[in-house]
């Protein structure tokens, strides 16, 4: 994007209403687990496929809650995972972990990790629908579940899993001018490719990896065309 675009991109964002054009533009989703419709996070459905040759052959199914909170601005709910943990220690996430023989699903299992990991009550959560698939560099093909959630919350860490948990406005993060581009490695043991991915910097944390990806594929799903989604990056 030049800068004349990202401005213009801006400008036009902040006439958008992100509360409806979410519900409608997820309205009637489902999740399709099938390997066509895999994403790498933050990328566009045409350039994951083009990666194909690197994706996992038998990833293990997750999901995670994409928590957006009902305040005057939206706010969207990310954790700070435990340095201890096996995977993405440290990292900047969202809550949510592999499905397990008694989830119904992604969502129950996005629920329930929900609730054991930060304490958010299902009953303050409304499900509004599902992202596609991203396949992550751990061997988990996620499932993103997006949700509205009650200001009314009062939360409580598992320490062993989250350290922290911080709000990010809606706004910033789909705000272009935020995205910081850069070159990452992706595979599987089976190669690996570079791929541009982006970051998106807030004070001193930063959103990357899989949770930058995942918000990048709703950002896109909102300011494209319905119909058009995933064709191509936004000013690529």
């Amino acid at each position: 994007m030049t800068p004349a675009s990202i401005e213009a991109t801006a400008v036009a964002a902040e006439a958008i209403d992100w509360r409806r054009r979410i519900r409608e533009r997820l309205a009637g989703t489902a999740p399709r687990h099938d390997a066509s419709e895999w994403l790498i996070p933050g990328l566009t459905l045409e350039e994951s496929r083009s990666f194909r040759e690197f994706f996992p052959l038998d990833p293990v199914p997750a999901a995670v809650l994409v928590p957006i909170v009902e305040r005057a601005q939206l706010t969207v709910l990310l954790t700070q995972r435990a340095t201890r943990l096996r995977h993405h220690a440290g990292q900047v996430s969202f809550p949510g972990g592999r499905l397990e023989p008694s989830d119904a699903g992604p969502r129950a299992a996005a629920l329930r990790e929900a609730r054991e990991e930060i304490g958010l009550d299902p009953a303050l959560i409304e499900v509004v629908g599902f992202l596609p698939d991203h396949v992550v560099i751990s061997g988990f093909r996620v499932t993103p579940v997006v949700a509205f959630v009650s200001p009314a919350f009062e939360l409580l860490l598992d320490v062993q899993e989250v350290e922290d948990t911080f709000e990010v406005p809606l706004a910033y993060i789909f705000e272009p001018g935020n995205h910081r581009r850069r070159l990452r490695r992706f595979g599987f043991g089976r190669g690996e490719a570079e791929v541009e991915l982006c970051d998106i910097p807030y004070g001193e944390r930063n959103i990357w990896g899989a949770t930058a990806g995942m918000l990048m594929t709703l950002y896109r799903l909102c300011i494209e065309e319905p119909g058009s989604f995933g064709a191509k990056a936004p000013g690529r």
